[in-house]
């Protein structure tokens, strides 16, 4: 329990001490633009690669325990979560890392990003929301609930960078998305627009959880629907 742990404090010092902080750019002018991401990534790989060894190896600590009637409510939400993930990753965002440049065109907020300006973090963060609640487990905990706080924590974290680098840009965008999904509707500063969604992101959302599902007992050695 002890690797998880470190692990976990790990993977968020590098997210929240480095790319959430000054540091981040002390590093870009010693390692450069390129240098700083290649070394940032080949170190985020490293810790994600750390927690799921970390969480294999570590023994079963119950904490309200595992909660099987919930099974049926989790699926539907890693389908979302799913859904949202390849909504995110296949979506052209400013949030995203050289995506400044998207906010200076018309029509920056379409498709997904209409609902959240955060869908792949918002994806990332109902899986681990899911996983947490269902597994009542210590380890589960550390690892889940670390990640729920590092993508909550970098959807604020985000917004405040391009708030700071981009300024009226990142305002005029900000006005019309939100960090909370469906706010800026609700609220009558945007609207869905469904043709905005491509049947083939949806399609692969799908296809993708339908396989986790299919394969989970085998590649996890947990069956997710009860």
């Amino acid at each position: 329990m002890i690797q998880l742990i470190f692990a976990a404090l790990f993977f968020l010092g590098l997210h929240f001490g480095i790319a959430g902080s000054s540091l981040r750019v002390r590093s870009i002018e010693v390692l450069g633009a390129k240098g700083y991401r290649i070394t940032f990534s080949t170190l985020s790989v490293l810790g994600l690669y750390w927690l799921a060894h970390a969480y294999r190896a570590a023994p079963y600590v119950e904490t309200w325990g595992q909660l099987s009637g919930l099974k049926p409510v989790a699926a539907p939400l890693v389908l979302l979560a799913f859904l949202l993930v390849v909504l995110g990753v296949t979506t052209p965002n400013p949030t995203a890392v050289d995506g400044e440049k998207l906010l200076q065109e018309d029509g920056a907020a379409a498709g997904v990003l209409r609902i959240t300006r955060h869908p792949f973090l918002w994806g990332v963060a109902i899986w681990a929301f899911s996983h947490l609640v269902v597994n009542g487990d210590l380890a589960a905990l550390i690892l889940f609930g670390s990640l729920l706080v590092l993508v909550v924590g970098g959807m604020f974290s985000i917004d405040a960078k391009r708030r700071q680098a981009c300024g009226q840009h990142w305002s005029r965008y900000a006005e019309a998305t939100s960090l909370w999904p469906f706010q800026a509707i609700l609220a009558g500063r945007n609207r869905l627009v469904w043709r905005e969604f491509k049947w083939w992101q949806l399609t692969l959302g799908v296809v993708l959880w339908a396989a986790v599902m299919h394969f989970h007992r085998a590649w996890f050695g947990v069956a997710p629907w009860g």
